[in-house]
């Protein structure tokens, strides 16, 4: 079977091993899970789920670093914005993601100065044109973000830029999937790693699901036949009865990783609980400021406390994240709950699987 993220793939013979594969594990039902919301996306649109099994059924996990953050962390950033007098600095999603009684787009209407930006260095800049004023970044997202923060709170640190801050909310993905796999209502059988984070973490990094929990990790690439290939590298692991971390995704992640971007992660950050939407607080799953760059740290200097997590009455979001229900299980979807008038942070981002299962609702066959 092809290796090489280069290599050309038949999407039809893929489909037909899965099928075949699947015949063999029959009757039993098997849970494959990916935690990478670019996969979340790409199975929609190109109707993964319509070629697969009966036995086999492809659940989406918390891979939407928007979708993951806790309702009460938006609530602490929208009143940084509308009553403390900071100026809120944060990607895009993030304004319109649903707190527990605002959003960050509440409070820009309020008065608020909420700023989006394309990277964590023009939140940098504004810290170093404004001395006087305080300028909080969100520090949101998996692996694959957090060191561009780290790059900045060192750079701030070094240059005495003492207005700079950031309120920290970065998730590490493996204490996640630990989480997951110690639900015993959801019973995965193996995980298609995400490509994004494990070109910071290394398809290594996965070895020790592999040997706590006996459970297939591979790591995949964005294209519809990448994550064909990953199943079927899945249901062959399950069928030997031989769980190991494989990739099909060589071409952009190494078995180490980027060990530079490591490092620099471990210079300024230290793991440490985390909150996460619909999954409570989860040991070593976020990413703490060291004591060296507590100069940095918006929760500290603004005496903030851990954020609360709560859903809107009648959604499911947290359902959607742990992989319980598909998104359109939910009474809301589609209805009340649209991109246009989100009720759910799933709804909100791109990435989110709700986002997704609205956007591709069309798609009923493969169409890769």
């Amino acid at each position: 079977m092809p290796e090489n993220f280069s290599t050309p793939i038949n999407a039809e013979d893929l489909i037909k091993l899965i099928r075949e594969l699947a015949a063999r594990l029959a009757p039993r039902r098997l849970k494959i899970m990916e935690v990478c919301g670019t996969h979340t996306v790409a199975a929609q649109s190109a109707g993964i789920r319509s070629v697969l099994p009966e036995n086999v059924k492809l659940i989406s996990g918390p891979g939407c670093p928007v979708c993951v953050t806790p309702a009460g962390y938006i609530d602490q950033a929208a009143q940084l914005a509308a009553d403390r007098g900071a100026r809120v600095v944060t990607y895009g999603d993030m304004v319109r993601v649903p707190g527990i009684s605002t959003t960050l787009e509440e409070a820009r209407r309020r008065g608020g100065d909420v700023s989006v930006v394309y990277s964590v260095t023009e939140a940098l800049q504004m810290a170093r044109r404004e001395a006087k004023r305080h300028v909080v970044f969100l520090g949101v997202g998996f692996e694959t973000t957090a060191p561009g923060t780290a790059f900045a709170v060192k750079a701030a640190h070094d240059e005495g830029l003492k207005n700079f801050k950031v309120l920290m909310a970065h998730k590490r993905i493996i204490p996640a999937m630990d989480a997951l796999l110690a639900d015993p209502n959801l019973a995965i059988d193996g995980f298609i790693a995400p490509g994004h984070v494990s070109v910071i973490i290394g398809y290594e990094a996965y070895a020790p699901i592999v040997s706590r929990w006996g459970r297939p990790c591979v790591v995949t690439g964005f294209t519809g036949e990448q994550m064909l290939l990953s199943i079927v590298r899945i249901l062959t692991q399950l069928v030997s009865g031989h769980s190991k971390v494989e990739s099909v995704y060589t071409s952009r992640v190494l078995p180490e990783g980027n060990v530079k971007a490591q490092r620099f992660l471990d210079e300024v950050f230290v793991p440490g609980p985390s909150n996460w939407r619909g999954m409570g607080n989860i040991p070593e799953s976020g990413m703490d400021l060291r004591e060296e760059y507590a100069d940095c740290d918006a929760k500290g200097f603004f005496k903030l406390e851990e954020p609360p997590d709560r859903e809107p009455p009648g959604c499911r979001c947290a359902d959607v994240i742990r992989g319980m229900v598909d998104p359109p299980e939910c009474p809301l979807f589609g209805k009340r709950c649209t991109p246009i008038t989100p009720v759910g942070a799933c709804m909100v981002s791109r990435e989110g699987s709700c986002s997704a299962f609205y956007r591709f609702r069309s798609v009923e066959k493969w169409s890769g």
